[in-house]
Formats: structure tokens, C-alpha cells, sequence
């Protein structure tokens, strides 16, 4: 006599719940990855004015005067991120004053840093924005 065949697995029914407890959990994270990812890019466009601003006095100290040229900086150390842009505004003075302007493409819209060598009274060297 033969015995009843008896087959096991997941019912269509279980395998839906566990493919929409996935969606949710796709849905959820996703735009918090893309966030982070978009801080991360928001510290990088400050971490490159900071270090800009570092490479611009030690050119200073070489040259007895601040450049406008970004590459004039890579001889100081300054290795520029990739996906930032920066920009450089230099006055003779006297004093003479440096501008750094940061912004990444990939960063938060409209998020850019500028570290200013002579910020007003009591304001920080660098503003993020």
C-alpha cells in the first residue's frame, strides 16, 4: 500500500506577505540612504574649504600674498574631492583677505560653504548653508 504524498512549502499567500514586509522596508530606507548620502557630500564640500583655506595660508607664507587659481594650491597639500567645486577670491589689501566658496553637485541643493579669512566680529571662519 502506498502512502499519501505529502508535499511542504510556503503558501502563495505567505510568499506575498513576505515580498510586501520587503516593499515596505525598500520604501523606508531608500530615501534615508539618499539623505545620508547627500550629507556625506555636504561634509565633503566643508571639509574641502577647510582644507583650502589651510593650503591658501601656506601659500601665503611662500608668496606673501593669497592666489585666486586652485592649483596654485595643489602644491601645498590641497587635493580637491571629487564632484566639488571650489572657488577662490583673493584681495591684496592691506589686510590682505581670502574667500573660499565649497559646493558639491551631488550634496543637498543650493548647500555650499564659504570660509572667509576675515569673517565679521564674532562669526565663524566658516559658514554652511
Amino acid at each position: 500500500m502506498k502512502t499519501p504524498n505529502k508535499q511542504s512549502g510556503f503558501t502563495l499567500i505567505e510568499l506575498l506577505v513576505v515580498v510586501a514586509i520587503i516593499g515596505i522596508l525598500a520604501a523606508i530606507a531608500i530615501p534615508q540612504f539618499a539623505a545620508y548620502r547627500a550629507k556625506g557630500f555636504d561634509a565633503r564640500s566643508a571639509s574641502d574649504c577647510r582644507n583650502a583655506a589651510t593650503a591658501e595660508e601656506a601659500y601665503f607664507v611662500g608668496n606673501a600674498a593669497y592666489t585666486s587659481t586652485v592649483a596654485n594650491l595643489t602644491t601645498n597639500g590641497f587635493v580637491q574631492s571629487a564632484d566639488v567645486t571650489v572657488a577662490l577670491t583673493a584681495a591684496a589689501g592691506p589686510p590682505a583677505t581670502f574667500t573660499v566658496t565649497c559646493s558639491s553637485t551631488k550634496g543637498t541643493a543650493g548647500y555650499s560653504c564659504v570660509w572667509s579669512s576675515a569673517p565679521a566680529a564674532g562669526a565663524a571662519n566658516l559658514d554652511c548653508h
